[in-house]
């Protein structure tokens, strides 16, 4: 049921093989004359204090960010909450 290619939660497999097959895919890309971009992402916190609205039309406006990219983040912002629960015991 794992993708073929997922590294996490698989025996034998690490980051160390999930870094090889990217840049695997990368030098083959440019080895037949191709482009080849990694592009990494922590978003754990980074949303917290920023207006989501005003983000996201920064990347459509400022970086051309659309489309499915586009979606992508904006179905991670919109919509999420978060809260605390204090148990007294």
């Amino acid at each position: 049921m794992l993708p073929k290619f997922q590294s996490a939660y698989r025996s034998h497999r690490s980051t160390e093989t999930a870094v090889a097959k990217v840049l695997s895919d990368i030098l083959l890309a440019l080895d037949e004359g191709g482009l080849g971009c990694l592009v990494l992402l922590d978003l754990s916190a980074a949303f917290d204090t920023v207006d989501h609205e005003v983000l996201l039309q920064r990347l459509h406006i400022t970086y051309g960010v659309n489309g499915v990219a586009h979606d992508w983040f904006r179905s991670y912002l919109i919509g999420r909450h978060q809260y605390v629960r204090v148990r007294a015991s």
